[in-house]
């Protein structure tokens, strides 16, 4: 039987973070690097990159910054070949990058009829696009070790109806039953040990929603207002409280937890707002 430090233990292992330079994605790689993995923090903003992982090896651990794409697949190639030359080989995959836009949401008065159908391809693109790329290009070294594990990242928005935001929640939702056939697909063609598994976050403050639910004093909006009081918790999220959930779902007490979307939403799923 393991001891308890052993099932959340991820010494030794090589991550890698899309959408590492994110608020979400950066705390993750910070959690991952803490638990002993070594972690390449992927995203377009290599300043950001660079600064995140001084950042992580200063608090003792170990990081690589790459810059890519995640809709690129030429670029996501040559990140993986950096990872798997400097460490040999690639055990986690978490897929943090993602994000909405306003053409892709209804606006207060507006109407769905008049959705902006650009904006909603890119929204779908960026999100579930950029997890299912990254997923076939880093992944495949995985596949290769019939070993691996593979963290989507999706939302609140996937599973209940949140108003406006309707190219987001459709790529979310895409993003959750993606993750349930990978799982079914690649245990049942690589063995159990390649797993599929996503968290879905309630509402943490980040750079794309900041405006939408504080204003420029710090405090809540209409909007932020409406979802705290449908939050039991009573508040926001913090980036660190994602870690434990990540950190279990990519350790070796959750070999046998696959294809599972775990929500660290702060009650927000299970309140019907009555």
């Amino acid at each position: 039987m393991q001891t308890l430090e052993a099932m959340f233990s991820l010494a030794g292992k090589a991550a890698i973070v899309t959408g590492g330079t994110g608020v979400l994605g950066g705390a993750m790689a910070h959690g991952l690097a803490a638990a002993g993995a070594r972690v390449a923090v992927l995203g377009r903003r290599r300043e950001q990159a660079d600064a995140l992982v001084a950042a992580i090896a200063a608090a003792g651990g170990t990081a690589l910054a790459l810059t890519a794409d995640v809709l690129e697949a030429e670029q996501l190639a040559a990140a993986r070949e950096t990872v798997l030359h400097h460490w040999g080989a690639i055990d986690i995959l978490v897929n943090a990058a993602g994000g909405n836009m306003p053409g892709a949401t209804i606006p207060p008065g507006g109407s769905f009829f008049g959705l902006d159908h650009a904006a909603l391809r890119q929204v779908i693109d960026l999100n579930l696009l950029g997890t299912l790329l990254p997923i076939q290009v880093i992944a495949e070294a995985m596949a290769a070790r019939r070993t691996g594990v593979i963290i989507n990242v999706s939302s609140m928005a996937a599973q209940r109806t949140i108003t406006r935001v309707v190219g987001y929640s459709a790529a979310k939702a895409a993003v959750e039953n993606l993750t349930r056939w990978l799982a079914v697909e690649l245990a049942t063609r690589y063995g159990e040990g390649l797993r599929v598994n996503a968290i879905a976050p309630g509402f943490f403050i980040g750079e794309q929603n900041r405006r939408l639910l504080l204003d420029d004093q710090g405090q809540l909006t209409p909007r932020g207002a409406t979802i705290i009081a449908h939050t039991p918790a009573g508040r926001f999220g913090r980036a660190d409280e994602l870690l434990s959930t990540l950190v279990w779902l990519c350790g070796p007490g959750a070999t046998f937890v696959n294809g599972i979307v775990v929500p660290v939403d702060g009650g927000f799923s299970a309140f019907s707002g009555v």
